[in-house]
């Protein structure tokens, strides 16, 4: 494995990344959670979502997961690795097959070789990152080229543990600001927000995703 991340931009001071419990996030996860964060309908959504995007029979990567990777059923992969805070909730996850308990708040540097996944994913958890430069470096490190990343949020949070710029934002905002997180990091190209909210006659959980492409070199 190749390279621990640098520090975040000065882009991004770190007061934008405070949060009102800065107490050891191993701790607060330490309890399983085993709820989902979503309703149905934007489950069913992000469902149809990842149906449209991820690649078949594909080594995926769940970043900052839970007993839940909300992939369709239909979707023929070859792994799934989840890494997260807990233990528990990833042994219930029956769509993993394999998981790591590693703290990316902490250490952002990912234990993976260069080029081991088709694509990466964070669903309903990046208002939780603090060094999400960092993190966007080594995701496009991990990925093989022209392989995807996808960040999905709603507007769902334990705000206690959520950062203060996340908190601030309306869900237009929140979309330009993991925009911002891709082009402040090396390596991505095709940036895109797609909202991916039920289109319901009543009101679900809003749901959007932004993803990026790692940008393939021209061998030479």
């Amino acid at each position: 494995m190749e390279g621990r991340s640098s520090p975040d931009s000065e882009t991004f001071p770190p007061e934008l990344f405070r949060r009102e419990d800065e107490g050891d996030d191993g701790l607060f996860y330490a309890e399983p959670r085993l709820v989902v964060h979503i309703d149905e309908y934007a489950i069913a959504a992000l469902e149809a979502y990842f149906a449209r995007v991820l690649p078949q029979n594909g080594v995926i990567l769940d970043l900052m997961s839970s007993w839940r990777s909300h992939l369709p059923e239909a979707l023929p992969i070859k792994r799934l690795v989840g890494l997260g805070l807990n233990a528990a909730e990833m042994t219930e996850n029956p769509q993993l097959d394999e998981s790591i308990v590693h703290d990316l708040n902490s250490d952002p540097g990912l234990p993976f070789e260069n080029r081991s996944f088709d694509a990466a994913l964070v669903t309903v958890s990046i208002q939780y990152m603090i060094r999400p430069v960092d993190v966007f470096n080594q995701v496009n490190r991990v990925l093989k080229e022209g392989a995807s990343f996808h960040v999905i949020y709603s507007n769902r949070m334990f705000s206690d543990k959520a950062v203060w710029i996340w908190r601030t934002l309306d869900d237009d905002q929140r979309a330009q600001l993991v925009g911002s997180y891709f082009a402040q990091s090396d390596g991505w190209e095709a940036i895109q927000v797609t909202d991916i909210s039920p289109r319901l006659d009543f009101q679900s959980d809003p749901l959007f995703a932004v993803s990026a492409r790692k940008i393939a070199r021209r061998s030479e």
